[in-house]
């Protein structure tokens, strides 16, 4: 029998490393599947209508066959950023194309009741300073942020010439004509000189693959395209139509810790599926202080940006400016706790030590979780399995202060899979173990395509010069020169998770890369070229230096339970975030591009 198989027991009373671990291998064996990513459904064919628009009515339109200088695929925040500042680089010619009805990208998309940033608003919503507007709480609900985005929109003018409802089925480039053509469904073809891809991280829903998914004959949907018609309320009123019904809802992710509350408080029962628990921390949300607003000078937004960024990257900073559950946990677990033990021991520490010293800091920082779960959920066996047992960092850090207290509701139940998840559906239930549970609705808060490959995140292919695909360019994986250009795809740029920084706050990551991108298309403009493409032999390199600075994220993963960081246990996955993620840090990778940019000799790219 193996560590992995063998239950350690009870925990025992003082900190032991070795049943730690034995704990994390054996509640990690419990959930590992060999399908890993495969084991989600995609939303086509039969599941296609759960990716179906439910928030605006369909406009007819004439299609369109027109040119455009560059088009940007995506509307969500990174598309607006891109946009953003080509406009302030000079470009006029932009067309957005977005299969949503409007801007937002995840945010049009995510409407379900509770929806919330969970990165602190005041550097989350972007542009603040230029739009001269200051979000109303530390983490902005759903509404405002999709609401900022309009006036992201409508203050630089992307609505012009943009192609809303409206999905892009495919892009070819056209080597003498130095351009490409894309095809929607609406029959458009567009020629553009440069295109944008920006499909964006969290924006095409995914399914479990659970046996008899098609048999359940109560009402189903995805959170991301919530049916108010069904629950009742709206995204600021109670879901007031549920109080005669039993609601399931599958998945105890960053969506579910949001919306549960909702349905607790209004459901005539709600059964909570959990495969494995969230380590659910404080989240201390609250209302802008009028006081410290005014305090703000010019520059503010985008030093908190890059102090936040630095604190949870494990750089560290003289002051952490946002001082939340991110930079907390970041100080305790990373570079700055190791500085400050080598202070208190009075010497360096060896590699071993520091690796042993990090593993018992991130114990005690679960502890203080585990005991948070405990002081809150006042039945000892629904606390006991909410207690998650994994490192801290083995799945995004989640922050929520009305989830836990939910499970203490007599009409809220947690049935709890213990790591198997569920094991089939019937014409009315959900069946896990010997227990089938009778439920009029099942929700999916199962999330998005993460780890899969960038086609089938796009949902259409890109081809190349001389008939090269991407996605057999891409088959084991980018290729790319800074994560933004790959060779034979000529004025095309990838903004998204391609083998670049990412940092915790997504909207940082995405105005470097639309500044880094701007800046390119700036020298392509002023030199008066045609054609701007990543040169091979740099492509090679930025190949090579991806796979050895993704070797330590990935050994730090080997250990973890499954979770879309890891491609659900697939670590060797090339088309997961741990491949596609720069493994020096976000700090380092922004400061690889601002010295590119900064040589000026445009390096590895050439124009024409």
């Amino acid at each position: 029998m193996t560590l992995a198989e063998t239950d350690p027991g009870p925990q025992p009373d003082t900190y032991d490393p070795e049943w730690v671990r034995a704990k994390y291998a054996h509640e990690r064996a419990k959930r590992m599947r060999g399908d890993a990513v495969e084991q989600f459904i995609e939303v086509t064919a039969e599941f296609s209508h759960y990716a179906d628009d439910p928030y605006t009515d369909y406009v007819e339109r004439e299609p369109v066959d027109d040119e455009v200088q560059v088009l940007v695929i995506g509307a969500g925040l990174g598309s607006l950023l891109a946009a953003v500042r080509l406009r302030e680089a000079g470009f006029d010619d932009i067309r957005l194309v977005d299969k949503a009805g409007d801007v937002g990208g995840t945010w049009y998309w995510n409407r379900y009741p509770g929806a919330q940033c969970d990165i602190e608003s005041y550097i989350y919503l972007p542009l603040l300073e230029e739009l001269g507007y200051l979000p109303e709480r530390k983490y902005s609900f759903g509404p405002e942020i999709r609401q900022h985005c309009v006036r992201i929109a409508e203050h630089y003018d992307l609505y012009r010439n943009s192609l809303l409802q409206t999905a892009v089925t495919g892009m070819v480039w056209d080597d003498q004509a130095r351009n490409w053509t894309v095809s929607t469904d609406r029959g458009d073809r567009i020629t553009a000189q440069i295109v944008l891809v920006s499909p964006g991280p969290l924006s095409r829903p995914k399914l479990p693959g659970i046996p008899g998914i098609n048999e359940f004959e109560g009402h189903t949907f995805h959170t991301s395209r919530w049916d108010y018609d069904y629950t009742g309320g709206s995204e600021t009123t109670e879901l007031d139509k549920l109080g005669d019904k039993k609601v399931g809802i599958v998945g105890t992710g960053a969506t579910a810790l949001q919306c549960v509350p909702h349905l607790g408080k209004t459901a005539g029962q709600l059964y909570v599926f959990q495969r494995t628990p969230a380590a659910v921390d404080a989240r201390n949300d609250r209302l802008t202080d009028p006081e410290w607003a005014s305090s703000l000078q010019p520059g503010w937004q985008r030093e908190r940006t890059e102090n936040f960024t630095r604190m949870t990257a494990g750089v560290g900073a003289d002051t952490d400016l946002v001082d939340d559950g991110w930079t907390k946990v970041s100080i305790e677990l990373t570079a700055p706790a190791i500085m400050k033990e080598m202070e208190r021991r009075g010497g360096p520490m060896t590699m071993e030590e520091i690796g042993d010293f990090l593993f018992e800091e991130d114990y005690k920082s679960m502890e203080e979780v585990r005991d948070r779960i405990a002081s809150i959920v006042t039945d000892p066996e629904t606390a006991h399995a909410l207690k998650p047992w994994y490192k801290r960092m083995c799945k995004r850090l989640s922050f929520h202060d009305t989830y836990l207290p939910t499970f203490n509701n007599d009409n809220v139940k947690l049935v709890d899979t213990d790591g198997r998840g569920i094991d089939r559906l019937t014409r009315d239930g959900v069946v896990v173990g010997d227990t089938e549970y009778k439920v009029d609705a099942l929700i999916f808060a199962t999330g998005f395509e993460v780890g899969t490959s960038y086609t089938r995140r796009t949902g259409f292919e890109i081809v190349g010069r001389d008939g090269l695909k991407l996605s057999e360019k891409w088959s084991k994986g980018p290729r790319t020169v800074h994560g933004l250009q790959s060779h034979d795809f000529p004025n095309c740029f990838f903004l998204g998770y391609t083998q670049t920084g990412i940092s915790h706050n997504y909207v940082h990551s995405a105005d470097e890369r639309a500044r880094h991108v701007a800046y390119i298309l700036g020298e392509w403009a002023a030199k008066d070229a045609t054609l701007v493409e990543a040169d091979e032999l740099a492509e090679n390199e930025w190949v090579q230096t991806m796979r050895d600075s993704t070797v330590m994220g990935k050994q730090f993963f080997v250990d973890c339970t499954p979770s879309y960081l890891d491609s659900e246990g697939d670590t060797e996955n090339p088309d997961s975030l741990l491949s596609a993620g720069y493994g020096g840090g976000p700090v380092a990778f922004f400061e690889i591009l601002e010295k590119w940019r900064a040589a000026g000799t445009l390096d590895g790219i050439s124009l024409d």
